[in-house]
């Protein structure tokens, strides 16, 4: 974090707002293995429109995090980049948190009628 005390600012911010989209880290540990096709992306995470996953295809490209490869066409795959790929680490341990304290916050949200 910055020492400016600007947290609107920082680095910081940024990692969370790319993790901070459902989509984004689910699309990431979706595309962990070899590069996959659009249609193997969306069977594979499940519960996600073609639209939403293609508008989270073209916003991790942006960000440096996934490419689009072309082939013959229509083929057409996508793949992390080495920068998508150290997402991955920090992913699996928030996943892995999320499996420990899920039902310690989902006990809070009930309390407060959540």
């Amino acid at each position: 974090m910055t020492s400016d005390g600007h947290l609107a600012d920082c680095r910081a911010r940024l990692a969370f707002d790319l993790l901070a989209n459902t989509w984004n880290s689910v699309v990431l540990w979706a595309l962990r293995g070899d590069p996959s096709r659009h249609g193997e992306l969306q069977e594979r995470i499940g519960g996600i429109s073609s639209k939403v996953l293609t508008e989270t295809l073209r916003r991790l490209e942006f960000n440096g995090l996934v490419e689009r490869r072309t082939g013959t066409a229509p083929r057409v795959a996508y793949a992390l980049t080495p920068l998508g790929r150290t997402l991955l680490g920090p992913i699996d341990a928030f996943g892995a948190w999320a499996f420990e304290h899920g039902d310690e916050v989902m006990a809070a949200q009930e309390r407060h009628g959540g």
